[in-house]
């Protein structure tokens, strides 16, 4: 029941949206609409914020899902853009209505969960330190949200299967060269002379 009536004030918020900006929305609209009461809606989300963390994480989750492999990252991605062109009125509002590092850490946290599965996999029988997997996932991952926010910013226009297409070119090979060089890091580090 509670997945339902997150869907539900979801659906609500997406709808007032296409009405009037995010600042104008109150909790009490979202309930109204969705028929529910205010407490019911704090019994899941603390304000409207928490509800579009929840909206966001929950819907580029599914765009990734199951897209975590070397083989399939790209298809992942292209379904994160292609969940935010569906949404375009619910993400153009909230990109417009609040912080932008709030919208980045939304996409972080979702998008570096793809990213270490392509790392740890690609990692797999090497000597990379968890640190340095991090690290190379991290990197990948503000490139590859750093793509998103500026496409989102120029109002989604560009054909995000060309976006994908130029980001493979470019890295494609890039993730195991890199893990090659850390593994190889501590070997071919040059002593300090002191």
């Amino acid at each position: 029941m509670s997945q339902i009536t997150k869907r539900a004030l979801e659906d609500s918020l997406k709808k007032l949206l296409l009405q009037k900006p995010l600042n104008k929305i109150t909790i009490s609209d979202i309930a109204n609409d969705c028929g529910i009461n205010r407490m019911t809606f704090y019994y899941h989300f603390k304000d409207i914020y928490d509800l579009i963390e929840w909206i966001c994480i929950e819907e580029t989750a599914r765009a990734i899902n199951g897209k975590k492999t070397y083989e399939t990252w790209q298809q992942g991605f292209l379904q994160t853009f292609q969940m935010v062109l569906e949404n375009k009125p619910f993400i153009s509002n909230v990109y417009h209505s609040i912080s932008r590092e709030k919208i980045e850490d939304y996409f972080y946290a979702i998008t570096y969960d793809l990213l270490i599965g392509v790392i740890e996999e690609k990692a797999a029988g090497m000597k990379v330190s968890e640190a340095d997997k991090k690290f190379i996932a991290n990197f990948y991952n503000f490139a590859f949200v750093g793509l998103l926010m500026d496409w989102i910013k120029k109002d989604m226009k560009e054909n995000p299967q060309l976006i994908i297409d130029q980001l493979s070119t470019l890295i494609h090979g890039e993730v195991s060269r890199a893990l090659e060089k850390y593994q190889n890091k501590k070997t071919n580090q040059i002593p300090k002379n002191d």
